[in-house]
């Protein structure tokens, strides 16, 4: 079991920086140079959605980012637009422009040439949805280890108290 844990541990790390590498690819394929893959992360997760600057930090997953930074790059460059709240200045929203929305239109088409080639040669939809579920129940159970909503029931949780 510690070996199987470990190695999902190091995969799903690996995974992560691998598919930014994929997400680079496509952006040099497309001769972007004005914005880096986790950029190009964050405007998708954005989508057709205006969110506060906290709601898309807790939605995605920029590892060693700096999500602040990145939003206003982003806005340097065009991809989106902040609007202030009128009723709490502190308050940041931030939606795509055009320019982004066009991007976002071509990181989804990459997505459905991997859902097709996936589904031709990789993993079912089955499988993938197992993988998925095994995934979700360890993000429950990391969550749970800091004192979120996890907790753990079974015979040996009993035995324990």
């Amino acid at each position: 079991m510690k070996d199987a844990y470990l190695q999902i541990i190091a995969l799903i790390e690996r995974l992560h920086r691998e598919f930014l590498e994929v997400v680079k690819a496509e952006l040099d394929r497309r001769a972007i140079r004005d914005l880096n893959n986790v950029q190009a992360m964050i405007l998708f997760n954005i989508g057709e959605e205006e969110l506060s600057v906290g709601e898309l930090t807790i939605r995605g997953c920029y590892l060693g980012s700096n999500v602040s930074y990145n939003l206003k790059k982003l806005t340097e460059n065009g991809y989106i637009e902040q609007t202030r709240s009128p009723h709490d200045r502190r308050s940041v929203t931030v939606r795509l422009s055009e320019k982004g929305r066009g991007l976002g239109a071509a990181l989804s088409e990459l997505y459905g040439r991997h859902i097709a080639l996936l589904e031709e040669r990789v993993l079912n939809q089955n499988e993938l949805q197992q993988a998925n579920e095994v995934l979700m129940r360890l993000e429950r159970f990391w969550a749970g280890s800091l004192g979120y909503a996890w907790r753990v029931s079974g015979p040996a949780a009993s035995d324990a108290a």
